[in-house]
């Protein structure tokens, strides 16, 4: 009766793990990084659509991103989507592909970046308790219900916050090695 949902329960916290770190993937470094603007969206035929479906993206130098879009007559709606995108930056095209230099970072702007990757983190923090929260009342309904007994539900609950700890610890790594890589110049 608690195994699955000691299963259940890991399963929805690596997956707010997994969110978080595809979240921090979007954070700008001082590299160039495909996953940048791969989320960027895109007027397509007035739908918007993210970036990495209408061109291929890559990283060929530490500081350049290329961008080349499969259908061409989008070239100009993909330059102007970047261009006014929060990132800052400054493309241009020669007509077949877009190149989008990757500006260094100020000091101010790397403890921007900082932040919001804390933000994201407690974030991620707040999700996998959530997920905790939620399956300890389905454990105490049990109990309730006369389904499970009680000592059997208060080591549920201790195993449950195992999990925890070790889902918020895995978010604690990826935040901090994220934070050392935008404060690297």
């Amino acid at each position: 009766m608690i195994d699955p949902i000691m299963r259940d329960a890991e399963s929805k916290m690596s997956k707010s793990v997994d969110h978080f770190a595809t979240e921090l993937q979007t954070i700008r470094t001082g590299r160039a990084n495909p996953a940048l603007i791969d989320r960027i969206m895109v007027p397509y035929y007035g739908t918007p659509t993210p970036l990495n479906q209408l061109a291929q993206i890559n990283a060929p130098e530490p500081r350049l991103l290329v961008v080349q879009v499969y259908d061409k007559s989008q070239i100009g709606a993909v330059e102007k989507a970047l261009r006014t995108s929060e990132q800052g930056l400054n493309p241009a095209s020669d007509g077949q592909v877009i190149r989008v230099p990757i500006p260094p970072l100020t000091e101010e702007r790397r403890r921007e970046y900082v932040k919001l990757v804390k933000q994201k983190a407690e974030e991620a923090r707040v999700a996998i308790r959530n997920v905790r929260r939620d399956e300890i009342h389905r454990i105490d309904q049990l109990q309730k219900n006369g389904e499970v007994a009680e000592d059997e539900s208060k080591r549920a609950s201790v195993r449950l916050q195992k999990i925890t700890e070790s889902q918020i610890e895995k978010v604690d790594g990826l935040a901090t090695r994220k934070e050392h890589e935008v404060m690297e110049v």
